[in-house]
């Protein structure tokens, strides 16, 4: 029994050394990998190009001289930090710059050239039908079909008085009924407008002879008005070689003032103007010659140089254009002129139920009495008035025609008699009524007009790159050295981790020391603890392979 005693106390000893080696085994552990943690951040400040960083921890600089450099770093974070984010604003800002820039062309594709007469009814061609369905809209009749007196007033000495007098005698007209013969608004606008055939005295392109047949009637708030190189009537359209007068379109228009409905009111299809609207723009573009058109005078020779321009503009955030689709039942490419009339049209539709004649669409055409009442009301308050209902926005890209015009006078002294002589009539209806008009490419370049992002996200890259390299002397690779460092870190955090979790536990009794005096509650920790023997003849010791506490009871 007492070898057993003494082999117990031998396993007890060498538990107890085991149990310290252990603990002594975690603290290097714990130590390793705190030194692994300084070790990872000592080489990082040692290689690292951040400027000033090693000068912070280096052991050869004082105390003050590390806090100076401590307090450099800081100032030039913030600066960078600072700028950087006025960068980024800016970035954010969807800034946008204009380029213009000239271009030369070999040929030029010649724009679409639409002319107006500014007289919109020949008095000649008035019937006393028309009269009796549109005297209303023309203001010299009342809506009972009364002579308005005021109007006829101002005929006193018209030409014409006597001829509308007998025709807006209505005691013996019967009008047809409307339910059999519908009365035609737009018939009568293109019979009663100024027909080209007559107007048109001579026309040449590029020295060659052109007819009416190269244009193309169409309809605008002035009547029926007339297009060259549409594109409409299936002809290619004409292309330019040379700039310069003589290589565009050239006519010789006689106006016809004779014609001129007399004015007796104000009407807004009553003209105080004599001579010819005109527009030039790109055949995807529908005329807005009431608005964008310009005037041409009888007794001058007009001469429009043009230049061409192109216009791209960016869509939101950095520019206001128009970038989705245009959803419209009338036309197939969007324009600004394009979105008006669409917009003009339905909201005719929506207020009067009918649509002028110029107006696209099937839907009814208003009649001469809902000309006057509403539709000439409602168009003229949407046009003034209304700038919410229509809001049309600019187009990414479209093509414009710059202008300048120039005048000389004609006929001359010298060619009065002549060309009254060609033409058959007298040198004041020469001097009152022809005009010449010439339209032709300045030259052969076109105006390219460009909107741009003016800073993108290379930009932004390089200015925050300049300012590292300016403020700490970092770079791409100096922030992939921080990445490296941190990836380090955090390898080495989670390793640690790891092991101490899959250390072994130790058991609670590994932590008993016990006094060599057993009524001596204290513990002295750094005893070498003998096998105890208690009063009660019970020894306590600990399994060198389980870690249990048995008791051996002695005999």
């Amino acid at each position: 029994m007492v070898l057993g005693i003494v082999s117990n106390e031998q396993n007890e000893e060498r538990d107890l050394s085991n149990h310290a080696s252990g603990r002594a085994t975690r603290h290097a552990g714990s130590t390793a990998l705190k030194s692994t943690l300084k070790d990872i951040t000592v080489e990082f400040v040692t290689r690292t190009k951040v400027h000033g960083l090693k000068y912070i921890f280096s052991r050869d600089k004082s105390k003050l001289h590390r806090v100076l450099w401590l307090l450099a770093i800081f100032v030039c974070i913030g600066l960078l930090c600072t700028w950087s984010w006025n960068r980024i604003l800016y970035l954010l800002s969807f800034p946008a710059v204009t380029k213009i820039h000239m271009a030369w062309a070999y040929n030029m594709t010649f724009p679409a050239v639409t002319l107006c007469n500014q007289n919109f009814f020949r008095v000649s061609g008035l019937t006393q039908s028309d009269l009796y369905h549109s005297g209303y809209w023309m203001d010299i009749i009342h809506q009972n079909h009364s002579i308005n007196r005021k109007s006829m007033a101002m005929l006193k000495h018209s030409t014409h008085r006597d001829r509308l007098l007998r025709l807006l005698d209505f005691s013996d007209y019967s009008p047809p009924p409307l339910s059999r013969h519908p009365f035609n608004t737009t018939e009568m606008i293109g019979r009663l407008s100024h027909q080209l055939e007559d107007m048109l005295l001579e026309c040449k392109f590029q020295g060659e002879n052109c007819t009416h047949k190269n244009f193309t009637p169409i309809y605008t708030r002035y009547g029926k008005c007339y297009t060259f190189n549409s594109g409409l009537d299936g002809n290619p359209l004409l292309t330019t070689l040379k700039g310069g007068t003589g290589n565009g379109l050239e006519v010789m228009l006689d106006i016809q003032q004779d014609e001129y409905l007399p004015v007796w009111g104000e009407t807004d299809e009553t003209s105080y103007e004599a001579g010819i609207k005109v527009q030039i723009h790109s055949q995807d573009e529908p005329p807005f010659i009431d608005q964008l058109g310009f005037g041409v005078p009888p007794g001058f020779q007009t001469f429009v140089s043009c230049q061409q321009q192109l216009l791209q503009y960016l869509p939101p955030p950095w520019g206001d254009c128009k970038s989705s689709s245009f959803e419209s039942d009338f036309f197939s490419t969007y324009s600004i002129t394009a979105c008006r009339i669409d917009c003009e049209t339905r909201y005719l539709l929506e207020n009067c139920n009918c649509r002028m004649v110029h107006m696209p669409g099937t839907s009814t055409v208003c009649t001469p009495e809902q000309y006057k009442d509403c539709a000439d009301p409602a168009l003229d308050f949407l046009v003034e008035k209304d700038n919410d209902y229509c809001v049309c926005e600019t187009p990414c890209s479209m093509t414009r025609y710059g202008k300048e015009l120039s005048m000389v006078k004609i006929p001359s002294k010298a060619s009065a008699k002549y060309l009254a002589k060609k033409f058959n009539k007298t040198e004041q209806y020469i001097a009152d009524n022809i005009l010449v008009m010439d339209i032709f490419f300045e030259a052969l370049n076109y105006e390219k007009i460009e909107q741009k992002k003016a800073y993108e996200l290379a930009g932004l890259l390089g200015d925050i790159g300049g300012q590292m390299g300016l403020f700490i002397g970092a770079s791409v690779l100096t922030i992939l050295e921080i990445f490296d460092y941190l990836y380090e870190v955090f390898k080495d955090k989670v390793v640690g981790y790891f092991i101490r979790k899959k250390r072994p536990q130790r058991c609670p009794s590994d932590n008993l020391d016990f006094p060599e005096n057993p009524t001596s509650p204290a513990v002295t920790p750094n005893h070498a603890p003998r096998a105890p023997v208690t009063h009660s003849g019970v020894t306590r010791t600990v399994s060198d392979s389980r870690r249990t506490c048995y008791l051996v009871t002695r005999l």
